[in-house]
């Protein structure tokens, strides 16, 4: 493609707020053409915000106009495979955030559909793009650590999201772990054999009766006989909180860098220094960073950096870690995968 790509957005809730303007920042990269939510107000504002010259409280519209070339899917989890496959009907290429879906049926059903069309699909796997993860990555890769043989992988949120999100949620491990499993297959550079998860609601019982979890810990076993730990959290007093450790035969790295402004002050009361609160600001550069490979691949005609089959992956995970936790042991990754029945899940 010579021209710019025009792109449209499809949601104009927090992220795709920070991805509109990204957007519109990338002269010479990308068009922002249009932004559709159904809420007429959010989608009104934001277009006369950034100055995008059409709005619509109707994503159809835009992923059926000939004039656009790309959507951005930041809408509800639901919408996700619907809207990528009405893209792929339309020749448009996509970027979704996570998940693809919440089950791996709609998610191959969404895939299946790119493949026919020959469209792009980019799963928003933001962590990739994150100049720290990014330079952990090629420094492992270059094989500066070594054969590897840990990997400790955390995230926590600053405070648990309302009720009605956890209910739409899919789960712990298919809404935020989700992005611990990318994070892990992507760096160690091999695919998890085994999974066991278990889990506990310690942070807020509305989660424990929408039949979730807010805090577990998974252990994978990689097929070299690698190991691996991921934690999460609903909370963290202190705010958000994402850190990785990859260890190996020559070395480790360690990603987790939070603060602002990298500066440290230290006086008689203690050590003081600043704390990035959540994971809008903590990766306002790598969502940046995402869009623009995005637009690059359309622009340029090539493979986008984290297509479709890395979110696929991710969900199969997810799965593995829910029938671990409801039968309380290791579910190995080649096991058939069905979803497992939530168990009572009591607080402790």
């Amino acid at each position: 493609m010579t021209a710019l790509p025009r792109i449209a957005l499809i949601g104009c809730g927090r992220i795709g707020q920070i991805h509109a303007e990204h957007l519109a920042a990338l002269h010479g990269h990308a068009e922002l053409a249009a932004v559709a939510d159904p809420r007429e107000d959010a989608a009104r504002a934001l277009a006369e915000r950034l100055g995008v010259p059409r709005w619509t409280p109707h994503a159809e519209d835009v992923l059926a106009d000939p004039s656009i070339d790309a959507v951005i899917i930041a809408s509800s989890t639901e919408t996700h495979a619907r809207y990528i496959e009405i893209a792929a009907r339309h020749g448009k290429d996509a970027f979704t955030e996570k998940p693809i879906a919440l089950e791996l049926e709609a998610t191959d059903r969404a895939l299946a559909a790119v493949e026919r069309a020959g469209t792009r699909l980019q799963v928003g796997f933001q962590r990739r793009f994150d100049s720290g993860y990014r330079a952990a990555y090629e420094m492992i890769r270059r094989g500066d650590l070594g054969t590897l043989e840990m990997i400790r992988d955390a995230m926590r949120d600053p405070q648990p999201p309302p009720a009605a999100y956890i209910a739409a949620s899919g789960g712990l491990y298919r809404d935020m772990t989700i992005h611990n499993f990318d994070c892990v297959r992507w760096l160690m550079g091999e695919e998890p054999s085994e999974v066991y998860a278990t889990g506990s609601v310690l942070v807020d019982d509305m989660i424990g009766r929408a039949g979730d979890i807010d805090t577990s810990v998974v252990v994978l076993r990689f097929g070299s006989g690698a190991l691996g730990t991921i934690e999460n959290s609903r909370r963290s007093g202190f705010g958000y909180d994402v850190r990785t450790e990859v260890f190996g035969a020559r070395g480790a790295v360690m990603i987790g860098q939070s603060r602002e402004v990298p500066l440290r002050r230290y006086d008689a009361s203690g050590v003081h220094e600043d704390h990035l609160h959540f994971f809008l600001e903590r990766f306002r550069e790598a969502y940046r960073q995402e869009i623009m490979a995005f637009c690059e691949a359309i622009r340029t005609d090539a493979p986008v950096p984290v297509p479709g089959e890395e979110g696929r992956a991710a969900l199969r995970l997810a799965y593995a870690a829910e029938r671990s936790r409801a039968e309380h042991r290791p579910v190995r990754i080649d096991e058939h995968l069905a979803l497992a029945e939530p168990e009572e899940v009591t607080r402790g």
